[in-house]
């Protein structure tokens, strides 16, 4: 895009998440609201120390606020009303910091005038602060290389008019080791540029939602982060018939990435050693919430204290993320060919988004049958009660 075309973007989400939506009740679509209910550590964070203020103007697409973080440096891109700082602020502590970066300034305003409000809660004051700028230009806005831990977004990246730009200066900001975990949306097509440049379906998180090949190549090979690990995806509804029309065919996902900084990136030529040569990893327990099994992503849930056999890019990150407090991980003797045989491949994005489409389906029809022998809706994200727990 050009530079004009860039400031039109910023121009139609800065009205959209300033002016035209209120609250979470406004929106068109699935997309911005959180699919499934968060851990219950997070829930009751967002239910018993987060101000309502920043509580009712959430509008994010998932739960990617990671637990086992005390002592991290977190940086949140496009933080709106602050609910995700919120909640990792209190997932830190006191010896960690939270930077919550938007261009906002309605937004901006909701997550600056609470934080006070929120120390008192806390018990303590926390490092929690908001800064304006744009997330293509991190340093600009005061973020240095090399200072982040773990970077969060919900629901953010789909707005950039340069989604490259957010990437290369995540990736600078990260230390080694660091990560980027966050949920947004996807589509299963490229979407023409009609689509792209439509102010609702750009507001909505529809209309810069990237195609998940589109997102893995320059996330892998452009960038250089380790592998894009999915943690969950969830297919989107969209209910209004004038934008479900506008769309067609194309199905949209929220889609929980995990993406690592981590030094054993390879080249595609090593990619065939890096799936068949093998270590042991034995999570220890430890993280906050999970005690007895970690979910890295869809395909390596680990049981606390059991041996598993994972691949090298796998054991790199169990061994030089933040997770490496966690997790034991030992080179395993043994054959190539054995090894080969022992470590599991990734499940295919495609089968994943299957999958989610199908789970989708399923969940409608069961709830369209819920309501209609009931009489209304039911469930932790309906009504009233998804300001709370999701």
């Amino acid at each position: 895009m050009s530079s004009n075309d860039n400031n039109r973007v910023y121009s139609s989400v800065k009205d959209y998440y300033g002016k035209v939506l209120s609250s979470s009740k406004d929106l068109k679509t699935s997309a911005c609201t959180a699919g499934s209910a968060p851990h219950p550590l997070i829930r009751d964070i967002i239910g018993k120390q987060v101000p309502d203020a920043v509580n009712e103007r959430f509008y994010g697409c998932g739960n990617p606020i990671p637990l086992g973080i005390e002592g991290l440096d977190v940086l949140d891109l496009g933080s709106g009303s602050g609910r995700d700082c919120y909640v990792a602020a209190a997932l830190v502590g006191p010896s960690g910091s939270v930077t919550g970066i938007d261009m906002t300034d309605e937004q901006l305003e909701v997550a600056r005038d609470n934080v006070a409000a929120f120390g008192r809660t806390l018990g303590y004051r926390p490092n929690l602060r908001f800064v304006t700028g744009y997330i293509e230009e991190l340093q600009a806005a005061g973020v240095e290389p090399q200072s982040v831990d773990l970077c969060i977004s919900n629901c953010v990246v789909n707005l950039s008019p340069d989604k490259p730009a957010v990437l290369r200066g995540v990736y600078s900001s990260l230390r080694s080791g660091g990560e980027l975990y966050f949920s947004d949306v996807y589509a299963d097509a490229d979407l023409p540029e009609a689509l792209r440049t439509h102010d609702v379906l750009l507001g909505e998180c529809i209309g810069g939602a990237l195609h998940t090949d589109d997102f893995e190549r320059i996330a892998a090979d452009d960038v250089g982060f380790a592998r894009p690990r999915i943690l969950s995806a969830a297919h989107i509804e969209i209910s209004d018939p004038e934008l479900r029309a506008l769309v067609g065919n194309t199905q949209f996902y929220s889609i929980t990435y995990r993406l690592f900084k981590i030094n054993s990136r390879s080249s595609a030529d090593e990619q065939t050693r890096e799936e068949t040569a093998s270590a042991v990893a034995t999570y220890l327990g430890t993280i906050p919430g999970h005690p007895d099994k970690y979910e890295l992503d869809v395909d390596h849930a680990f049981a606390a204290n059991e041996a598993a056999t994972v691949d090298s890019e796998v054991a790199a990150i169990l061994a030089h993320s933040w997770l490496a407090k966690h997790f034991a991980v030992a080179e395993e003797a043994g054959s190539a060919d054995a090894a080969a045989t022992a470590v599991k491949k990734a499940t295919p994005t495609s089968v994943l988004l299957q999958r989610a489409h199908k789970l989708a389906q399923t969940q409608r029809t069961a709830a369209a049958a819920a309501a209609t022998n009931s009489g209304g809706s039911s469930g932790c994200c309906s009504g009233s009660a998804k300001k709370k727990c999701c």
